[in-house]
């Protein structure tokens, strides 16, 4: 399916549930907008994408032996994709993600604009969000994307992986195995922990329906978050519009979303390190190639701040240091405990000081 097809489908899709947005001109606004990735010849091209497509299986085997975690079922599909092939998987799955508040939004306007206006305005906010899918394009390698399909699906981003590989100097096959790892580890989080998708939808169910929807109120948080985060930046804090434009309400629920998925990344990435050099020969040598690359530098490091990703960044940081301690004080099968329920997840105080979750579990364990 072209681009042009999948964004029509896209808007027809969706222009009944979700006309605040349109997802068509996201996703021909960032094919637009996207760079072209790195130069390869055809054959390198299906090299690569047959190299990972291997790959992820692989990795899969390495992830159950090293997390004890069983899927549920089969495992959902591998997309081996380019740039475009991962805006527009991202597309459904944010049109999937944002339907519920888009739908509040609209049957609580006091004075709903006309047709034409309307119009507009879902025009203005879909080129919005395709420049911002154009960015994250070029940069993500790989991801588990949950929310466009039935049980999610495992993107590899091809040219992303081969550009990274070759601007970093660090062996091509040892950086792809080490790319599906973090990415498997994703996906079997999910598919052998099956209430975990509920979860964190509910989650965003109740983010949802805390969301102040008065445009007034919102455009005035919006101005302040932007002042905060340009100040922020002259200071070299990690602030981001993302962390800002949250209701008091709201903070609570995202404190849990946000315990979640650094312990999510974390995870990943702890897995993605442990498999040593006897699977990856070259893995230290890439991990500290990649730290780098992850910290961004000039344009890139300010838009980075503006979009959160720095708190993503964190996320990694900070849920892998849980995950070693955890680890070192109880091994694979205590850290596991994590998975039991929603009750066991740590809070992110607990992914803070690891031995708040421990000291916790340990009190559930001697009373239960």
């Amino acid at each position: 399916m072209t681009s042009a097809q999948n964004g029509q489908r896209v808007r027809s899709g969706t222009n009944t549930s979700a006309p605040l947005v349109d997802w068509g001109l996201a996703v021909s606004t960032a094919q637009r907008l996207v760079r072209p990735g790195p130069q390869v010849s055809r054959s390198e091209a299906e090299a690569a994408v047959q190299a990972l497509r291997r790959l992820a299986d692989v990795a899969d085997g390495h992830v159950r032996e090293l997390t004890g975690l069983d899927p549920i079922g089969p495992l959902p599909p591998t997309r081996v994709v380019d740039r475009m092939g991962w805006v527009e998987a991202n597309t459904a799955g944010l049109a999937a993600l944002m339907s519920p508040l888009l739908a509040k939004l609209q049957e609580r306007r006091s004075n709903p604009p006309g047709p034409r206006v309307a119009a507009v305005g879902a025009r203005v906010t879909g080129a919005q969000a395709g420049a911002v899918l154009s960015f994250l394009a070029g940069k993500v390698l790989g991801q588990f994307e949950l929310f466009g399909k039935p049980g999610g699906e495992l993107l590899l981003v091809a040219p992303n992986v081969v550009e990274v590989e070759r601007t970093l100097g660090i062996d091509p096959g040892d950086f792809r195995l080490w790319v599906c790892l973090h990415e498997e580890t994703h996906r079997v989080q999910f598919t052998a922990v099956p209430w975990l998708r509920g979860y964190l939808n509910s989650q965003i169910a109740q983010i949802v329906d805390s969301t102040e929807l008065d445009p007034t109120i919102i455009a005035q948080m919006l101005r302040e978050a932007i002042k905060r985060v340009i100040d922020g930046l002259s200071r070299n804090e990690e602030v981001s519009i993302i962390d800002l434009v949250q209701t008091p309400a709201q903070r609570e629920t995202v404190d849990r979303v946000t315990a979640v998925m650094s312990l999510l990344e974390g995870h990943a990435d702890v897995v993605m390190d442990s498999v040593g050099p006897e699977v990856i020969p070259t893995v230290e040598h890439i991990r500290a190639k990649f730290t780098v690359r992850r910290q961004g530098q000039g344009l890139d490091k300010i838009i980075r701040k503006l979009l959160g990703l720095d708190a993503k960044m964190r996320q990694y940081r900070d849920g892998a240091t849980f995950c070693r301690a955890v680890l070192a004080e109880v091994g694979m099968a205590g850290l596991n405990r994590v998975w039991t329920s929603s009750e066991t997840l740590p809070t992110s105080a607990e992914i803070a000081d690891p031995k708040l979750w421990l000291a916790r579990m340990n009190h559930e364990l001697t009373t239960g």
